[in-house]
């Protein structure tokens, strides 16, 4: 498994943790919230020689949908989100695109998942974890096999996505974090929606998973 991880800058400056996974076999790959910079994110596909399979979001905020558009019309993919968010690819309500001055989406998701679906990217599998709190439809991408789980706003280095926002729920955030990261094995990594590690300096990272 190859692991990429780009932080892309959004309007407003916030900068978002993008991720792109390949399997290495048959360079399917799947990009995680591509929340800007969408010809970033391609090139990185083109450098790995891949063919994008999903975009996955983990949740609707404009912030980690802002270059799903042109990611799509650049390198295709199915766009897959949670049924209670996926309004919010077409509703800046609920997107808070306004708030860092973008201009929302406005696309349907090619697909919709729920809790305990699997995904296939070649020969790795990604179970989808509901994980409400950040918002209604939060969600959360596990692969046993590789030991990590991609959190979205769910989870970050010490501290846990904001609940004062649309749809956002504090006591709902605490069951996810509660019945179901910390039932994860010990040992799982959580690759979260934004920050980077404490010894990581640069906005792109590459990490090679066997």
């Amino acid at each position: 498994m190859i692991l990429k991880r780009l932080q892309v800058q959004t309007p407003q400056d916030f900068l978002t943790n993008s991720y792109v996974v390949c399997d290495e076999n048959s360079k399917e790959a799947m990009v995680i919230d591509p929340g800007g910079e969408p010809e970033r994110i391609a090139e990185a596909l083109d450098i790995l020689g891949a063919n994008l399979k999903y975009i996955f979001i983990t949740h609707c905020h404009a912030d980690h949908i802002g270059g799903i558009s042109k990611l799509k019309e650049l390198k295709g993919g199915k766009i897959l989100i949670s049924r209670e968010d996926s309004e919010g690819l077409y509703n800046e309500e609920i997107s808070l695109a306004y708030y860092i001055n973008m201009q929302n989406p406005e696309l349907e998701a090619d697909s919709r998942v729920d809790d305990n679906d699997l995904i296939h990217v070649g020969n790795l599998e990604f179970k989808v974890i509901s994980t409400p709190g950040h918002t209604k439809g939060g969600l959360s991408l596990y692969c046993e096999k590789e030991r990590l789980v991609f959190s979205g706003d769910t989870m970050f280095s010490g501290s846990w996505g904001r609940t004062d926002l649309p749809t956002g729920d504090f006591t709902e955030l605490m069951e996810s974090i509660t019945n179901k990261f910390m039932t994860l094995p010990d040992e799982t990594i959580v690759y979260p929606g934004h920050r980077k590690d404490n010894n990581d300096t640069g906005r792109e990272k590459y990490i090679y998973r066997s």
